[in-house]
């Protein structure tokens, strides 16, 4: 919900400022304006330019060599994003690389790292190749690192000293300098001063975990959005904030555009504006109408620093030139929700709810207190919404580098699959019935029957045999997936846990919000995997719905829809 506030709240901005304006345009500079450095001094302090000249050249080798080895194997791939409600391609490519069990979430959609070389982390990657591109890639991670570090360091000793007349591309530079003259920072960056008491907060908002890859062939698409406020051009990407960032972290962009062909070299120096054939990145203050825009050149080893709060005060955007362009851009993603540490924290804590009895392993509940069931239900959700349905929304392309998502995924399923089976305990007690209603019940039995190879005789009817099953067995097994004791389930939670009916009535309306919100998203993620962009896709990209199971399939404890499940709890609250 916050986030769809989020994004109506951007939309009526957007809107505003695009009335406001009419039919004029927003002035901005370039560097061929005169007032450009005194404009990006005063409004832009925070953002910090490196040209490629100032990168070890090995460095720059090795990362654009990753670039191309990436591409040769087919590892960019556009997102299928939702925005608004609507699916839609992203025009830009990209892949995510970082440390293992991270994930990236922009646009409602979460990447999954194909992590770099590791200490401690056995990676199996595709290709020999895939594995030194990623480790280049890695290298370069520790080079912005320090980089980021030097350039914070040195903004909060220009800002005390109230050093506002360098330009701020000469400024860090200067301080560099400065520092490596009095010994704080060798030449070869393998070790600077960092005051003990600032460590910790630089650290946190320099130590980059991933990094998002992109590559676009301009001359390859149909069609790039106008820039609206400024007249800029072709956009590769859209006026924005980064997402899913630690707070006043600093977001670090190496840009190698593939640069050398003869329309690169065309350029009129009395054109207004910016060259359209030379890529840039456009920044501007966050809806405001009075500050001039900036437009940067992007040329090939170039790289830039958006430091402390620029993310969130103001907005960047990418302007396409004519040549294919990649990039890194290195985040501290905010991982408090985000890492495989993290949900399988959050499934073991779900799963303490649930019990096996040390004689018979019978199933049970610990407790079905209204606040107990909640916080269960919206892990269950977080669980299947959040990640394997993330996960498998996006097919198969992982596989193209590294298949080591797919053990934890599958151990993910797991856990899911037990929490399953605690809500239809959880609804059995609230029912005091066996089963979700007599056919299934008896299907159920009946696959269970199944699997246990037991037969029927021909001299007694199918149903006594069944009911001398069930009274000799004493189990109940709910669609086949689990064996519980009818005791522990049903008949035993009555008698030791009994509620009132208001209690009741709480518990109802509990499960029938997070079943409902179950029920809505289980509908919008299967259309979209069914949707027109979807099947569009290579049959390796092709969006899967998992998990995914018909009412004929035993080994669930539930059925995919939920309708039924939802209109029997919502009776039961309506006819107390």
């Amino acid at each position: 919900m916050k986030r769809r506030a989020g994004e109506r709240e951007k939309e009526l901005k957007k809107k505003k400022l695009l009335e406001e304006l009419g039919e004029s345009r927003l002035p901005y500079m370039t560097p061929a304006d005169a007032d450009f450095h005194q404009l990006w001094k005063t409004k832009y302090s925070k953002l910090v330019f490196r040209k490629s000249d100032t990168v070890p050249e090995e460095l720059h080798q090795m990362v654009q060599e990753s670039f191309l080895t990436l591409r040769k194997h087919d590892c960019f791939f556009q997102d299928l994003v939702r925005i608004k409600g609507k699916d839609f391609f992203t025009p830009v490519s990209r892949i995510l690389i970082g440390n293992p069990g991270c994930t990236y979430k922009y646009l409602n959609t979460r990447l999954f790292t194909v992590p770099w070389p590791t200490e401690g982390y056995e990676i199996k990657y595709c290709s020999p190749q895939i594995h030194d591109a990623c480790k280049a890639l890695i290298k370069l991670n520790d080079y912005l690192h320090i980089e980021a570090v030097k350039a914070l360091q040195g903004q909060n000793l220009l800002e005390s000293k109230e050093t506002e007349d360098t330009p701020v591309t000469d400024r860090e530079q200067n301080f560099a300098t400065s520092l490596r003259e009095k010994g704080s920072v060798s030449q070869d960056q393998s070790s600077f001063c960092v005051p003990e008491d600032d460590f910790t907060s630089l650290n946190s908002r320099t130590s980059y975990n991933v990094t998002l890859l992109n590559y676009m062939d301009p001359l390859q698409m149909l069609y790039l959005k106008q820039e609206p406020y400024f007249g800029m051009g072709n956009m590769a990407v859209s006026w924005h904030h980064d997402e899913n960032l630690v707070e006043r972290s600093t977001v670090a962009v190496y840009s190698y555009s593939c640069e050398g062909s003869p329309v690169e070299e065309t350029y009129d120096q009395k054109l207004q504006g910016r060259d359209p054939a030379v890529w840039h990145v456009g920044l501007k203050v966050a809806w405001d109408i009075e500050t001039p825009g900036l437009a940067i050149p992007l040329h090939q080893g170039d790289f830039y620093l958006m430091l402390d709060d620029l993310n969130m005060t103001h907005q960047h955007c990418v302007l396409a030139g004519f040549s294919p362009r990649f990039s890194s851009t290195h985040r501290v993603a905010d991982c408090s929700r985000g890492t495989l540490e993290y949900i399988f924290g959050q499934c073991e804590l779900a799963l303490q709810n649930l019990q096996t009895d040390s004689n018979s392993g019978a199933l049970s509940l610990k407790s079905l207190e209204t606040a107990v069931v909640k916080q269960v239900e919206e892990i269950h959700n977080e669980v299947e919404f959040e990640w394997l349905r993330q996960f498998w929304f996006q097919g198969k392309r992982y596989l193209k580098c590294t298949d080591w998502w797919l053990k934890p995924m599958a151990k993910l399923e797991e856990y899911w699959r037990k929490m399953e089976t605690m809500v239809c305990m959880q609804e059995n007690y609230i029912r005091n019935v066996s089963c979700w209603y007599p056919s299934i019940s008896i299907r159920s039995c009946f696959c269970a029957i199944a699997a246990h190879s037991i037969s029927f005789n021909s001299s007694v009817h199918v149903l006594e045999k069944f009911v001398m099953w069930l009274s000799t067995l004493n189990t109940v097994c709910i669609r086949g997936a689990f064996e519980i004791p009818e005791s522990s389930l049903v008949l035993h939670e009555v008698r030791k846990k009994e509620q009132t009916e208001e209690q009741r009535n709480e518990t109802i309306s509990c499960f029938l919000l997070v079943l409902t919100e179950r029920q809505r998203l289980r509908k919008e993620w299967t259309a979209r995997c069914q949707s027109e962009a979807a099947e569009s896709l290579p049959e390796d990209q092709k969006p899967e719905c998992h998990p995914f199971w018909t009412n004929d399939e035993c080994n669930m404890p539930l059925p995919y829809d939920l309708e039924e499940v939802i209109a029997h709890l919502q009776n039961l609250v309506h006819t107390k």
